[in-house]
């Protein structure tokens, strides 16, 4: 006996940004296929989907952000329940497309008795049969290494890249400390901008508390963008912000892929000196989160494209010519 078969994509969400979901399946040309996700009153999630997977290539989409009242944890657990639903009913593949991913910054042990949670979620997904991650600049290369599969990290540079490049001329590209050097210099080197570094320094024993020192390179008169990868508190940002306009520049934008937007930093970014804050859509934006320096662009093009690449079994790096492997 032999049989003919054809592949069929499914793309479910979560409900942590369906609203990138969406977007994605626009591109796609694909529905978000009804998941039917819910909490019962005891705050236990259960999901059922309405379509048979059998066969298919599944893709689940969650970001672990917080949402309606909804923690990071609550989206984890969330998305890996999903997968276990796909797996029970027989996905050929599945696929966890994290646009952030949860927990990413615990990717090493700094002191001791500390966990690596990184590792740790990655185990969780493996466990509940994701055979594959796609993610967006995940806080260090190495969380790669952390799934036992294989893992697309996409970068949300072109998009990024192509709006700063408007800003105007004489761009510096600074990164706001040491360890966001390399990432800084990638943008420097595809805006043809200068590269300049903001020394800080963490205050030992406390959270979310840095002190920034001095600035390495030219900045007096120019157009600075920060870059990092999330903003989180906004404390990095704004005291690098402040720092860059002592120095004499003309004026300073955050750029970053994830706006995670924790505590103070709304309140931080409006009362900065920043000119303007570059996010993705990544994240949820709740209008708590916005306000009037807030940019957001989107990147359901480069993961639809991704996507679309994982279920032809084409090349993801080559959409971003390599540079998402820098």
């Amino acid at each position: 006996m032999e049989v003919v078969t054809t592949k069929k994509l499914h793309l479910f969400a979560g409900r942590h940004n369906g609203t990138l979901a969406d977007l994605v399946g626009q591109h796609l040309g694909v529905p978000v296929t009804e998941a039917h996700v819910s909490t019962f009153a005891s705050g236990e999630d259960h999901c059922r989907f309405s379509e048979s997977v059998r066969g298919s290539d599944v893709f689940i989409f969650q970001s672990h952000g917080e949402a309606d009242g909804r923690s990071v944890n609550d989206a984890i657990m969330e998305q890996l329940i999903m997968v276990d639903a796909a797996r029970r009913a027989s996905a050929k593949r599945i696929t966890a497309v994290i646009p952030f991913y949860g927990y990413g910054r615990q990717d090493r042990k700094a002191e001791g008795r500390e966990p690596i949670t990184a590792r740790l979620v990655a185990d969780l997904f493996t466990a509940a049969g994701a055979s594959r991650l796609v993610s967006i600049d995940l806080h260090s290369g190495q969380i790669q290494g952390f799934f036992n599969g294989p893992v697309d990290h996409l970068t949300a540079m072109p998009v990024l890249v192509d709006h700063i490049a408007h800003l105007g001329p004489d761009l510096v590209v600074v990164s706001p400390d040491a360890g966001r050097v390399k990432v800084a210099e990638r943008y420097a080197q595809q805006l043809h901008a200068d590269l300049a570094i903001v020394h800080k320094r963490r205050v030992n024993g406390a959270k979310n508390v840095v002190e920034a020192k001095d600035v390495v390179g030219e900045v007096s008169g120019r157009t600075c963008v920060l870059i990092d990868d999330m903003i989180d508190t906004a404390g990095t940002i704004c005291q690098a912000a402040e720092l860059l306009m002592e120095r004499g520049a003309q004026s300073v934008t955050a750029a970053a892929t994830h706006g995670v937007f924790s505590g103070p930093a709304i309140d931080r970014m409006k009362n900065s000196v920043l000119d303007k804050v570059i996010v993705t859509d990544t994240l949820p934006m709740g209008p708590d989160k916005h306000f009037d320096k807030l940019e957001i662009l989107s990147v359901a093009p480069l993961i639809a494209d991704a996507i679309r690449a994982v279920f032809e079994d084409a090349s993801v790096s080559q959409i971003f010519n390599g540079h998402n492997q820098s």
